[in-house]
């Protein structure tokens, strides 16, 4: 994390003591967040993750009155105190009050940001199962709340494993996603993702693959996936905001072909797509000049 943090319109230390510990959404984890990548000073498809957290909010019971024009401009003083201009930035919104230990603070909700240097992923990744990871029939499926020390879990105990992230299978044995990352399999020039309603998150990297990555000779569609359909693809790869395209070599020790260039293809048009968008931004004045 670095050295200063968004409290409402506010930047503070990481150290000031601004938050209370009355604040029910930090003591049981009643919020919602996104992970936003900030390129060249603009905050890149901010538009959907404040509408995936609306949407989230609104199920959650989760006051968010803030106007998501003033927000993004306290997030970018954000970067701007802390010269983030390209960096992984993680925006929240807690609720304040409810049930029997919480204090009255004054807001219904406040907005808590931090910045932090973007991560090399590195070489493909390796993945294993966990089994009843989520829950797809629940009324919460797919919904992105700060509650996330289970995923952290599971994350902690792969990676004491030799593994670096893991697949969550839902209670019908089919793929949901990873603890912080959607996963697709494809097979020639036809790419599959888990469809909404296996439990998976509506993960922005995902969608814009779906509904606005353009590739001659590849479609990319929704479709029930089970682990055997992983281990006979041609590629597998995750996606996330902050590691866009990344392949996976191996679930739960076996192998998964490289034997395409599917993921390679979207993920140049991926680039060339992020690329067009900051630079639009940026000419409006809606970004930081770096």
């Amino acid at each position: 994390m670095h050295r200063h943090i968004l409290h409402n319109c506010q930047i503070h230390s990481a150290l000031d003591p601004v938050l209370a510990a009355g604040q029910v959404g930090l003591l049981n984890g009643w919020g919602v967040f996104s992970t936003i990548k900030v390129i060249d000073g603009v905050l890149f498809a901010w538009e959907r993750h404040w509408a995936r957290m609306q949407r989230d909010a609104h199920k959650m019971r989760v006051p968010m009155e803030q106007d998501p024009r003033e927000v993004r401009d306290w997030l970018l003083k954000l970067v701007e105190a802390n010269q983030a201009w390209n960096s992984t930035l993680r925006v929240v919104v807690v609720r304040n009050a409810g049930g029997v230990f919480s204090a009255d603070v004054g807001r219904p909700s406040d907005v808590i940001a931090f910045t932090a240097d973007l991560r090399d992923w590195g070489s493909p990744v390796r993945l294993r199962y966990v089994a009843n990871g989520r829950h797809a029939a629940s009324e919460f499926a797919g919904v992105k709340i700060l509650a996330w020390a289970a995923n952290l879990t599971w994350l902690e105990a792969a990676h004491s494993e030799g593994y670096d992230e893991v697949v969550l299978l839902n209670e019908r044995g089919e793929v949901a996603e990873c603890t912080s990352a959607n996963l697709f399999a494809a097979v020639g020039g036809e790419v599959w993702t888990p469809p909404l309603e296996s439990g998976c998150l509506p993960g922005v990297t995902r969608d814009l693959l779906l509904h606005e990555i353009q590739v001659p000779g590849v479609t990319v569609r929704e479709r029930t996936l089970l682990p055997a359909d992983c281990e006979s693809a041609d590629e597998v790869f995750i996606t996330s905001t902050t590691r866009d395209l990344l392949a996976v070599s191996e679930i739960s020790g076996k192998a998964i072909a490289d034997r395409g260039r599917t993921r390679e293809k979207l993920g140049a048009a991926f680039r060339e797509y992020t690329q067009a968008y900051t630079a639009g931004l940026a000419r409006q004045g809606a970004g930081l000049p770096t």
